[in-house]
């Protein structure tokens, strides 16, 4: 298997005289877990929605495993699982017909629909919540179904965008070692967009997004080494105020 989760290469794209993207080129391999970090309007969003073919990308080239998603968007996008910035869970149906629902667009059978979504449910501990609806639960329970929903059929490369937005701290707590440990466990890639420093994993990858352009991508470790700055927070100060 390729060990390459996603490839970007040259990426550009304006909404018309905006640039919103400028020339990103970055990668994950399997198992990688990346904090896609920048401010409101830094173009988190547009990325993924590039990676998603929610837009079509301008120029450039987006490959996922080893998949152009123009030429071959089918197999790219089967690989990954996408938690969006805004909540696109039903409110009125339960946790079981939402993640049913999901798995039928994935062409899944229903046994295996139901094992895996409790598998997942599980590991968060939720599993008392499958006959419930959805509009009963708090707000970090709901992102944290979007999250079981997005790995129902077992994607390789989990896309978060700002996945902690409105929920308590204790709950985003729990969905940050959550995915963390989704990670290191099941080798999946992770691409987590947040504005939030202090959801920064200082044993992953750091990606800075700003007006568009990637400013810095390495380990924590790293750029805090080669800048010579003790914290994330001042780092990103360094990046996007110079």
């Amino acid at each position: 298997m390729n060990s390459q989760a996603l490839i970007i290469k040259t990426l550009d794209h304006n909404f018309g005289n905006l640039k919103a993207l400028d020339n990103i080129n970055l990668s994950l391999k399997q198992g990688d877990y990346s904090i896609l970090l920048g401010l409101n309007g830094a173009g988190k969003t547009t990325l993924f929605s590039l990676i998603t073919r929610l837009y079509d990308n301008q120029t450039g080239s987006i490959e996922i495993f080893s998949h152009n998603i123009k030429k071959n968007p089918s197999k790219a996008l089967a690989n990954i699982g996408v938690v969006f910035q805004q909540p696109t869970i039903d409110l009125d149906l339960t946790v079981e017909q939402n993640l049913h629902y999901h798995a039928s667009l994935h062409g899944m059978r229903k046994n295996v629909a139901l094992d895996n979504a409790l598998t997942e449910l599980k590991r968060q501990n939720m599993q008392d919540i499958f006959k419930k609806k959805v509009r009963e639960l708090s707000g970090g329970q709901k992102r944290r179904v979007e999250i079981v929903r997005a790995l129902m059929h077992k994607p390789k490369l989990l896309l978060l965008d700002e996945p902690t937005v409105g929920v308590d701290i204790e709950n985003r707590k729990l969905i940050v070692k959550h995915v963390r440990n989704l990670c290191a466990e099941k080798k999946i890639a992770v691409l987590w967009a947040t504005h939030l420093i202090d959801e920064v994993d200082q044993e992953g990858k750091l990606i800075i997004l700003h007006k568009g352009k990637v400013l810095a991508n390495d380990t924590v470790k790293n750029i805090l080494k080669n800048t010579k700055i003790k914290n994330v927070s001042n780092a990103f100060d360094y990046f996007t105020k110079n």
